[in-house]
């Protein structure tokens, strides 16, 4: 009797089963783990994505997780403990060249500033000329390659020859100018802006300089970082993400009221602070890289604009920020459908 009863049962307790994994497969293709620094400008448009439903509005089961360095974050998305990550292309390049099948969308265009103290006298860069000018990062910070590249190219001498860099925290830079320990500091665009609405001077953005050196339209440096695999497991999931992240880029370009709401979160000490930083994350907010299905003179702009800017960093940073015969690749942007907010303006606050 009993296994004539498993026998009469068993198509039921099939389709039983397989109706179970089909709906724990489609709960697994929605969710999705996004790695961030805690402090990080993207928790800013993070917050207001999860703020707004754009997530659940795509179907999307989001978990944001704050991490403490940038080094956690690549620990984290190397084991797996994080689907994706925010991080820089020339990394993502370099691990490419090593066997992982990482890609990159971009996050922001935003690149970094030289500023001066209040007081200083300098008002080209010959002037910082035996200075001590503080670097966010270490020496093969982006921002500081790009420099040394220009100042080579234009003024014919390396900036890292002809000043005293000292590699610090932005944080820390920004209050030894503060107090005049420090002529100028090089640092990210956030920490940037922040002096500025102090008083200090920007010199130049180091986009400028990218622009003098032929790189014909800005070129992210930083964006949204995963494995193409999961392209193959999950790309509901990862299709939905960009679907609420250009329309969280719609809502910040437009709503101011949503910025004070996220006031708290930027931590500004002042309107000129906050007004700052509103502005620049504007107006670093990044399109994807032309895809295939594009083609034509975007795709071919974009991918020579990106291996020219790859060339520049690898000749100055040399094999320690790109690798050892690491070549330009340009497989490793990834362009979501859902890239272009144009045709998904979402259900928003009042611009005022």
């Amino acid at each position: 009797m009993v296994t004539r009863f498993f026998r009469n049962a068993l198509p039921t307790l099939l389709l039983l089963c397989a109706s179970a994994a089909s709906s724990d497969a489609i709960a697994e293709s929605t969710a999705l783990k996004v790695g961030v620094l805690k402090f990080g400008t993207v928790n800013w448009q993070l917050d207001s994505l999860k703020f707004n439903a754009f997530d659940s509005a795509q179907s999307l089961d989001l978990e944001v997780v704050a991490l403490a360095s940038k080094n956690a974050t690549s620990v984290a998305l190397q084991a797996g403990n994080a689907d994706m990550i925010v991080s820089d292309w020339i990394w993502v390049n370099r691990q490419r060249a090593g066997g992982e099948d990482f890609v990159f969308v971009p996050y922001s265009n935003a690149l970094g500033a030289l500023v001066l103290g209040p007081d200083s006298a300098v008002t080209d860069v010959t002037g910082l000329k035996n200075k001590k000018i503080g670097i966010a990062g270490g020496p093969v910070d982006k921002n500081w390659l790009l420099l040394r590249a220009w100042t080579r190219k234009f003024h014919g001498f390396d900036i890292a020859d002809s000043a005293e860099a000292i590699f610090a925290a932005p944080p820390l830079l920004n209050e030894q100018l503060r107090t005049g320990r420090l002529d100028a500091v090089l640092t990210f665009w956030p920490y940037a802006a922040r002096l500025e609405a102090g008083g200090a001077t920007r010199l130049f953005d180091v986009s400028d300089l990218v622009k003098d050196l032929g790189v014909t339209q800005p070129t992210a440096l930083i964006g949204y970082v995963f494995r193409e695999r999961l392209l193959n497991e999950r790309p509901g999931a990862v299709e939905a993400f960009f679907g609420a992240v250009s329309a969280t880029n719609v809502l910040l370009e437009k709503s101011d009221s949503e910025w004070k709401r996220l006031r708290p979160a930027m931590r500004a000490k002042s309107d000129a602070e906050f007004e700052a930083l509103k502005s620049g994350f504007r107006q670093g907010m990044a399109m994807p890289f032309a895809g295939a299905e594009e083609g034509g003179e975007d795709q071919d702009r974009d991918r020579k604009d990106a291996e020219l800017l790859f060339g520049i960093l690898a000749t100055v940073g040399g094999e320690k920020l790109v690798g050892r015969n690491v070549t330009f690749d340009p497989n490793t942007f990834w362009t979501p459908e859902t890239s272009k907010p144009d045709s998904m303006t979402p259900d928003t606050p009042e611009a005022k």
